[in-house]
């Protein structure tokens, strides 16, 4: 399913406890790191905001490990895909490979001038994250 190329694209970084959120402008050109919240109040957080403000997509970060297989989070992540597709079937939801996020936003914050401290917030690496993977969807050439 391709994107609408008009109205904001929302990527998702899944973890059990903490979800990264970031958006992208309403001309998808730029990722922004939104907000990060609690894993149990996901599905009503991208409810609530379609539903305020319709998106154009939602991006998950599919987690696998170096050498391609599931991780402990990938069940869960699919089981919110599936949950997505149900709730919001006119929405394309893609799904991205999310490998080397954190680290990648702990390096972008570092060239950023972050301290140490903002480095170590673990709900600030998991916005980044969710940038670095709209950032990802938003130049791959199958979307």
């Amino acid at each position: 399913m391709s994107t609408p190329t008009t109205g904001r694209i929302l990527a998702i970084d899944y973890g059990h406890k903490r979800v990264g959120l970031a958006i992208t402008d309403p001309l998808q050109l730029i990722a922004s790191p939104l907000d990060t919240i609690h894993s149990q109040d996901l599905v009503k957080f991208v409810l609530d905001h379609h539903r305020r403000e319709p998106l154009a997509a939602v991006v998950v970060g599919m987690p696998r490990t170096l050498l391609n297989e599931p991780t402990d989070s990938t069940s869960a992540v699919v089981g919110l895909l599936r949950r997505l597709r149900r709730e919001l079937p006119e929405l394309a939801i893609h799904e991205i490979d999310e490998r080397f996020t954190s680290r990648l936003a702990k390096q972008a914050m570092l060239a950023g001038g972050l301290g140490r401290k903002a480095r170590q917030d673990k709900a600030t690496v998991d916005k980044v994250s969710a940038a670095l993977i709209l950032q990802s969807f938003l130049e791959s050439p199958l979307r």
